[in-house]
């Protein structure tokens, strides 16, 4: 097992014993195994400001985010509003995500679809194609560096994209070394909790400039995105403060207008 933080590594020794479950059981639900892909390097290359709006129901340092958990209605929101792409937690313990979930927006919306879970395991890259996935989280610091490209490869295998996580200068270079083709910077720190954005701008300055960059975490209003226009960066993840919006759609379409 890697070294992780103490909270990352609760996760992942769950994860492993979720992992063995699913294994001895199979894998024999695949409603969209043959279903075509959507590009999500693509989408976050387009001109202007590329959102990955994020549905989730609960985190671990927050819990529940909303009671009022309709994925397909806020999924199809965020379409409306002009994300670029959407995430989906699938993480059943810590998110209150499910594998479902990915299917159930998979069949409302056009737009690439991202798997977003601790992935460790190739059965987990092949539940993404299965469930109607374009692309998978990979986060450094869940994982070794063998490991990381091994994942890399199996995600190309079945026609699908990484984006992949990192949280220092240090994971930025082994995710470069292992060929990851999409960045994302997590501004939260794994140990404290503790989340700047000044992370994302740091890194920006260390990642080539032909590879998507996503900011990831703590990204609240207009004025945040700003900040991370002017530094260069054109994609970012958010989850929390559009999730507990009333309207989903209108906050989104409001966050995209302040930057043009």
């Amino acid at each position: 097992m890697v070294c992780v933080p103490d909270i990352l590594a609760t996760i992942l020794q769950e994860k492993e014993k979720e992992i063995a479950r699913r294994k001895k059981r199979g894998l024999f639900y695949r409603p969209f195994w043959d279903s075509p892909r959507r590009s999500l390097k693509e989408a976050l290359s387009k001109p202007g400001f590329n959102i990955i709006a994020e549905v989730k129901r609960a985190s671990p340092s927050r819990g529940l985010i909303t009671k009022d958990f309709d994925l397909v209605k806020i999924a199809k929101a965020y379409e409306d509003g002009g994300a670029a792409a959407i995430s989906c937690l699938t993480d059943e313990k810590f998110f209150a995500g499910h594998l479902e979930h990915l299917a159930a927006i998979r069949e409302v919306v056009s737009l690439p679809l991202l798997r977003k879970d601790f992935i460790i395991d190739t059965i987990q890259i092949e539940e993404a194609r299965a469930y109607g996935a374009d692309a998978v989280l990979l986060i450094v610091a869940a994982l070794s560096p063998s490991k990381l490209k091994e994942l890399l490869k199996e995600t190309q295998k079945h026609g699908l994209e990484a984006l992949v996580e990192v949280h220092n200068a240090q994971e930025l270079e082994i995710a470069l070394e292992a060929g990851a083709e999409i960045i994302g910077v997590n501004n939260r720190n794994l140990k404290t909790f503790e989340v700047k954005i000044e992370t994302s701008l740091t890194l920006k300055k260390l990642t080539p400039s032909e590879i998507p960059f996503v900011a990831e975490s703590g990204i609240k209003n207009s004025e945040d995105l700003k900040l991370l226009s002017k530094a260069g960066i054109h994609a970012a993840l958010i989850g929390e403060c559009l999730m507990r919006a009333d309207d989903h759609k209108t906050a989104l379409h409001e966050l995209l207008s302040a930057l043009s």
